[in-house]
C-alpha cells in the first residue's frame, strides 16, 4: 500500500461546496460538463494515494437531491461500434451500464442525448431501444464548420435546431462513455435554449487533471500527459488566466485552444461571458486536498513508468503507434526517471535470467521484493501471487497452498476437455482453486484473507501476460506492468 498523501474526506466536502457555490452564482441552474471517469477512477487513485476510485460519484451522491444526469453519446460512436479501451465494451453498452450504475446508488438519470446525429441507422435503433426501456432520448445534430462558424452555431439553424433537453434539477451533470462525445456542445446548446426561454442558467467544467494549482511540471500533471499521450494532450500555462489575473495556472492544450471560441459563444448566447480563462470555468478542488507532496510525487513517477510499459506492450502488439512510447520516454526524461526506478522490474528480469524462463516480481509495502518463476504447474505471475500471500500470512515457504493433487485435475480439465494448449494455471484459476481449498484448510483460508492487502502494490512480469491475468491483477488492485516481449514466437496470443 502506497504512503497516503491525499485527504479524501476533505475532497468530498470541499468539492461539493464548490459546485453548490457555482450553482448559486448562475441563479440556481448549472450545466456541469463532467470529464474523466465518474466510476472507478483508478488513475487518480494511483497518482493521489488516498483518493478513493469512487470519490467523484460519492461527491455527486452528496448532491443527489439537486442533481440529474444527462448521458451523451455520439451517433458516430454508435454506428462504428466504438469501444472503451479499459472495459472492452461498446459506447452504447456502456451507456446502459452507466444508467444502471447511477440508478443503483439513487442518482437520477434524466435523459440520453445522441449527438452528431445524421440519420445513422445504428443510432436510430439505439434510440428505439432506449425509448422501449422508458428512457427519454434527445437528438443533437451535426453543425457545419463546428466550432468556428459562430454565427451559424449560435443561431436557430445551429444550436436552435437541436432538441431542447427537458431537465428537472438545479445541477445537470453532462457525462459520457468516453471522449469526443460532444458534452460541451450539449451544455452550450442547452444554454442557448434556456436563454431564448428567458431562463437563467450557467456552464462549468469538471476535469480532475491536469491540476490547475500545481506546477506545470509537477509529476502529477506529467502523469496526466503520460496517460493521454495517445491523444497528443499537452499541459500548458493558461495564458488567459495569466493575462487576466497575473496568476500562473495549468490547463491543457485543447481547453486553451477552444477558449476564444467558447468565450465568443457564451457572449453571443447570453450577452456576456463571466469567465476570463479556461481555469475560471473549472470547479476542481483536488489540488487543495494534497497534504503530502512527496507521497504524491513518488506515486506519480511510478504511474509514468507504468504508462510507458502499457504503451510499449500495445505498440509491440501493433495496437498503438510507437510515437506514443517515445512521448512517454520524453516525459520520463523530464522527471529524471527510468524503468530502473521501478524495483519490481529489475527483480523480475534478474529472476528470468537465472531461470531462463518467464518470471514476475512484486514489491510489498515495506519494500520487500517477492518473485515467482515458471513451473510445470504454475505460470510465473501465479507463482508470484502465491508467494506474496504466503509471506503476508507468515506461512513457511515449504508449505504447499495448492498441492499437485489439486492442480493436476484442473490442468487435465483445461487441456483434455477444454482444448487449452497451456496447462499452467492462470491467476484467476489459482484463486478459485485456493478458495475451494480454504473451505476445509485453515492455512489456505488464512492465505486467502490476505488479498485485500495487495491493493496498491507494484508488480512486473518479464513477458506480456494473457488478458485474463491482467484483468485479474486489476481487480486485485495490483499495478502490474510487463516487458513488451512475448512468451512465445507465435503471432496470435489469446
Amino acid at each position: 500500500m502506497a504512503k497516503i498523501g491525499f485527504d479524501n474526506d476533505k475532497y468530498l466536502r470541499t468539492q461539493s461546496e464548490c459546485i453548490k457555490e457555482r450553482i448559486a452564482q448562475f441563479g440556481g441552474k448549472l450545466y456541469l460538463e463532467f470529464g474523466g471517469k465518474l466510476f472507478d477512477d483508478f488513475h487518480a487513485s494511483r497518482v493521489l494515494p488516498g483518493f478513493q476510485p469512487d470519490s467523484k460519484i460519492r461527491m455527486l451522491y452528496e448532491l443527489r437531491e439537486q442533481a440529474e444526469m444527462v448521458i451523451v453519446i455520439s451517433a458516430d460512436a454508435i454506428e462504428k461500434n466504438k469501444r472503451r479501451g479499459d472495459l472492452g465494451i461498446t459506447y452504447d453498452s456502456d451507456c446502459l451500464r452507466l444508467i444502471d450504475a447511477f440508478r443503483e446508488i439513487g442518482i437520477f438519470v434524466g435523459s440520453i442525448c445522441i449527438t452528431q446525429f445524421a440519420e445513422q441507422p445504428a443510432a436510430i435503433n439505439f434510440q428505439k431501444r432506449l425509448e422501449n426501456l422508458g428512457m427519454k432520448v434527445y437528438r443533437h445534430y451535426l453543425i457545419p464548420d463546428y466550432p468556428t462558424n459562430i454565427p451559424l452555431i449560435v443561431s436557430d439553424d445551429g444550436y436552435g435546431r437541436n432538441e431542447f433537453i427537458e431537465t428537472e434539477r438545479s445541477l445537470v451533470v453532462v457525462t459520457a462513455p468516453g471522449p469526443g462525445s460532444g458534452k460541451m456542445a450539449v451544455c452550450l446548446s442547452q444554454l442557448y435554449h434556456e436563454h431564448k426561454k428567458g431562463q437563467k442558467a450557467g456552464y462549468a467544467k469538471f476535469e480532475t487533471f491536469p491540476i490547475w494549482n500545481l506546477p506545470l511540471k509537477h509529476p502529477v500533471n506529467v502523469a496526466y500527459e503520460a496517460a493521454t499521450a495517445d491523444l497528443n494532450d499537452v499541459n500548458m500555462i493558461d495564458p488567459f488566466h495569466l493575462e487576466a489575473y497575473g496568476v500562473t495556472t495549468v490547463n491543457y492544450n485543447r481547453d486553451v485552444e477552444i477558449f476564444p471560441v467558447l468565450n465568443a459563444m457564451l457572449t453571443k448566447i447570453s450577452g456576456e461571458c463571466i469567465y476570463k480563462s479556461p481555469t475560471d470555468m473549472g470547479v476542481n478542488m483536488v489540488g487543495n486536498c494534497i497534504f503530502d507532496d512527496e507521497a504524491v510525487t513518488d506515486a506519480s513517477k511510478q504511474e509514468v513508468i507504468r504508462r510507458y510499459y502499457e504503451a510499449a506492450c500495445l505498440a509491440r502488439q501493433g495496437l498503438q503507434e510507437t510515437a506514443v512510447v517515445h512521448r512517454i520516454e520524453l516525459l520520463m526524461n523530464q522527471l529524471g526517471i527510468s524503468t530502473e526506478d521501478r524495483p519490481a522490474v529489475g527483480a523480475a528480469l534478474k529472476k528470468a535470467d537465472e531461470t531462463n524462463d518467464p518470471a514476475a516480481a512484486i514489491q510489498m509495502s515495506d519494500g520487500t521484493i517477492i518473485t515467482g518463476k515458471t513451473s510445470e504447474l504454475l505460470g510465473a505471475s501465479s507463482a508470484m501471487l502465491i508467494n506474496v500471500i504466503k509471506r503476508l500470512a507468515n506461512i513457511p515457504d515449504e508449505i504447499l497452498l495448492l498441492a499437485p493433487a489439486i492442480i493436476e485435475p484442473i490442468q487435465k480439465l483445461k487441456t483434455d476437455s477444454m482444448g487449452s494448449q497451456n496447462p499452467r494455471l492462470h491467476v484467476d484459476e489459482v484463486l478459485i482453486a485456493l478458495s475451494i481449498c480454504a473451505a476445509t484448510n485453515p492455512v489456505a483460508k488464512k492465505a486467502l484473507e490476505q488479498l485485500p492487502k495487495l491493493r496498491g502494490l507494484e508488480a512486473h512480469s518479464s513477458v506480456m501476460l494473457a488478458t485474463v491475468d491482467i484483468q485479474t491483477f486489476k481487480k486485485l488492485g495490483i499495478n502490474m506492468t510487463c516487458e513488451p516481449k512475448s512468451q512465445t514466437k507465435k503471432f496470435y496470443h489469446k
